[in-house]
């Protein structure tokens, strides 16, 4: 019953229009301050349809920078809500390097935060955006290029075991 369910999801996200959009909006609000991920949805668009590896990472990462962006716009909107963050490490530390530590917006349970801080300490935001875009775009071809090279026989098991 949950194999089935897989393979219609799969075959859903297959669907050109169905499964960029999906990755779009899945990358976006993955970004955002709301705790998901988007990598399953971005691997399953490029597992099931190969070709399309290029264009799926392209709207990933759009998605994705778009919802950093949406943080650093309410870090920015911020008014003294955050006062005791001049003291923290992340503030001194966003403040030492800058829009530069918008490569690190990516990580899972602390790039969105940074992103809003960044929002909030002002830091340029184009330079934050491009930073941004380029360390997610590297996250996505990074783990779709390594759970590429994972065997076929290794996900007909794992599907075996969660069933």
């Amino acid at each position: 019953m949950i194999e089935a369910g897989v393979h219609w999801l799969l075959n859903v996200l297959a669907i050109p229009d169905i499964g960029l959009t999906s990755v779009f909006l899945i990358s976006f609000i993955s970004a955002t301050l709301i705790p998901m991920g988007s990598e399953p949805a971005v691997f399953a668009v490029i597992k099931v349809n190969p070709s399309m590896f290029w264009q799926v990472i392209a709207i990933a990462t759009i998605g994705n920078t778009l919802g950093g962006m949406v943080d650093y716009a309410m870090g920015y909107g911020a008014k003294k809500a955050f006062e005791r963050e001049r003291e923290s490490f992340w503030y001194q530390w966003l403040r030492h390097f800058g829009a530069k530590t918008m490569l690190l917006a990516w990580l899972p349970g602390i790039g969105d935060p940074i992103c809003t801080l960044a929002g909030w300490l002002k830091l340029p935001f184009w330079p934050s955006t491009m930073y941004m875009m380029i360390g997610k775009c590297l996250r996505y071809i990074l783990i779709s290029c390594l759970l590429l090279e994972i065997p076929d026989g290794f996900w007909h098991r794992m599907a075996h075991y969660l069933a």
